[in-house]
């Protein structure tokens, strides 16, 4: 006798309360399982293509590669894995990032002991899950915004450049993170510098706390 296969979750956020908190829901609902979790963003990936969730958990604001960059690596890699985007913000760049990333649900993190169970429930289903305070401000933001100047100022890459210098990284070493050149981090850095407007190493810092990149 075959029975209902196990909703296999994902969890990403760096912090380990959080980590343990979700799992506890996850765990204490029947047949639903966490495969895996991961304090940062390349870890999250690293772990998703190997465990091939169902379902992935993020937090926006992940070292190393924040959740959107996750969420994007994940769903082209495994598109049948759903994202939930777990987050202390609800700014509208963060939830236009988020959907045009692949995320169907979004949730903030005090939202969560409300509607969680309903998210992933959701997810589980392949629908997308938005609270309805969230709603209509997530899907008129971004439908009204989709192909005009809403569209981020940095390539996605390039984003993930300032958040790894924001974080003190050197570019030897993000180099090594994106498995580039440091020729290449370097362009990107430039380019960056000279999208943002900004001449120095704090200057990306102080764009990259303002961004929500980064928590200051």
């Amino acid at each position: 006798m075959t029975g209902t296969p196990a909703i296999r979750i994902l969890i990403a956020d760096d912090h380990d309360v959080v980590r343990s908190g979700l799992r506890a829901v996850v765990e204490s609902h029947a047949g639903w399982e966490v495969v895996g979790e991961a304090e940062d963003g390349k870890i999250a990936i690293t772990k998703a293509l190997v465990t091939k969730p169902d379902i992935l958990i993020t937090d926006y604001s992940l070292p190393v590669m924040n959740g959107v960059e996750v969420t994007r690596q994940v769903r082209t890699r495994l598109p049948r894995t759903e994202v939930l985007m777990f987050t202390m913000h609800d700014t509208d760049e963060i939830i236009a990032q988020a959907l045009a990333a692949g995320a169907r649900a979004f949730l903030l993190k005090s939202d969560a002991k409300q509607f969680l169970i309903s998210a992933i429930e959701a997810l589980a289903s392949h629908k997308p899950f938005f609270t309805g305070r969230l709603s209509e401000r997530m899907l008129d933001s971004y439908l009204s915004k989709a192909g005009d100047k809403a569209i981020p100022l940095l390539t996605p890459r390039e984003r993930i450049v300032v958040q790894l210098i924001a974080e003190g990284n050197s570019n030897r070493d993000i180099s090594s993170v994106l498995n580039v050149s440091v020729k290449t981090v370097e362009s990107q850095r430039s380019a960056a510098m000279r999208k943002v407007d900004v001449t120095s190493t704090a200057g990306l810092v102080r764009y990259a706390i303002r961004n929500r990149l980064i928590e200051p």
